[in-house]
């Protein structure tokens, strides 16, 4: 990479991460929260009893599993859709000049490495997997809708209106990961998986099959990892964390991200690692970031006192 196209990527991941940043001072200096008033209504103590059967426990658990059932049928079709377009993305040379697999092999793979398939349907899988990942890129603010709202539930008006304003963000941060992953990771890490244990009577010839699973492991994995700002953002906005909460918990923040870091890494070595983890670290500082620029809530009124 040149210095030219270097500089090139740090502007653009800048201004995919800086844009939710301006928003959220936008939103901080000109919107302001007005929850709506919801009467509060006394908890019948015989709810809170243990449940005497499994009959009980079953009316109990069933709506929740069958919310649950729904919103992951909702995801799971926002998925599928966007698979189909990736399949098609992956296949034309319309959109891109290429097909998507030739254009991953000639930006990663050395000119004197050549690939090779050996099972009747891995060509196809694979082309699957890609398509699976950009399904996922465009389905994703569909799944993080799905997910708040099914562990949040019953939210107000303002609150979705919170939800949807942001939800535009979290493609973005998905591609800016996307896009981190392209000009960075997958790079470092498929350098070292090549010339890792190669000599003059030992050449790397991997298989289409690893190379397409890293690569897209690593892609979707980068796009997760990015929408990290955007979840806590949520998050601080609803009213579930705040600034002080996120402060307090960086110290588990950081091992937490080391583990996760290290389980997704596909190499061992301690270099691919810090790729993600100190990304990853970043991106939980950019969240904690956004959330100082989370509107002010309204003091609730304080509880009118019983007359003697």
């Amino acid at each position: 990479m040149s210095n030219s196209q270097f500089f090139l990527v740090i502007g653009l991941l800048v201004l995919l991460l800086g844009t939710p940043l301006l928003i959220a001072l936008l939103v901080r200096v000109l919107i302001r929260d007005t929850p709506e008033v919801v009467e509060a209504t006394e908890i019948d103590a015989d709810t809170l009893a243990s449940f005497q059967s499994l009959g009980d426990f079953w009316a109990g658990v069933a709506p929740h599993l069958i919310e649950l059932r729904g919103r992951l049928t909702k995801a799971l079709l926002a998925v599928l859709v966007g698979t189909l377009v990736g399949f098609w993305i992956v296949n034309s040379s319309w959109l891109l000049g290429d097909t998507l697999p030739n254009l991953l092999i000639g930006h990663f793979v050395p000119a004197e490495i050549k690939l090779q398939f050996i099972e009747p349907a891995e060509a196809f899988v694979n082309y699957m997997r890609i398509a699976l990942v950009i399904g996922v890129a465009i389905a994703i603010p569909v799944i993080i809708y799905q997910l708040i709202a099914f562990f949040i539930p019953g939210l107000l008006p303002h609150e979705k209106r919170i939800l949807f304003t942001a939800l535009p963000f979290v493609t973005e941060l998905f591609i800016a990961g996307l896009a981190f992953g392209w000009f960075f990771t997958i790079p470092a890490a498929l350098q070292f998986l090549f010339t890792f244990g190669t000599t003059t009577r030992i050449e790397a010839q991997p298989t289409f099959e690893s190379f397409i699973s890293t690569v897209a492991t690593l892609l979707l994995w980068n796009g997760v990892i990015f929408e990290l700002p955007a979840v806590i953002y949520l998050l601080a906005r609803l009213g579930i964390v705040n600034t002080a909460m996120l402060g307090r918990t960086r110290r588990y923040a950081i091992v937490i991200i080391t583990i996760v870091a290290a389980i997704i890494t596909p190499t061992g070595d301690p270099y691919n690692l810090l790729l993600l983890a100190v990304p990853m670290y970043l991106l939980y500082e950019l969240g904690i970031l956004l959330s100082r620029f989370v509107p002010a809530r309204p003091a609730a009124d304080e509880p009118a006192t019983a007359a003697k």
